[in-house]
């Protein structure tokens, strides 16, 4: 079940990622539910993302 959560998060990170504040309250959410190694894993999919999209590094004060 932790593993479908993960998936749900991606899909869910990569539909809002067009709205940097809507991606953070997200990716804060996000945090909250997931396992610490599945967070790292997220860590690598945000840096992918953030490549099309600069504007949301500003959200990355969640993953620390």
């Amino acid at each position: 079940m932790p593993r479908a959560m993960f998936e749900y998060t991606k899909e869910i990170l990569k539909k809002v990622s067009f709205d940097p504040n809507l991606f953070c309250k997200e990716l804060k959410k996000a945090t909250e539910w997931l396992l610490p190694y599945e967070i790292e894993e997220l860590k690598d999919f945000i840096g992918n993302l953030m490549q099309k999209n600069p504007s949301l590094q500003q959200c990355l004060v969640y993953l620390d």
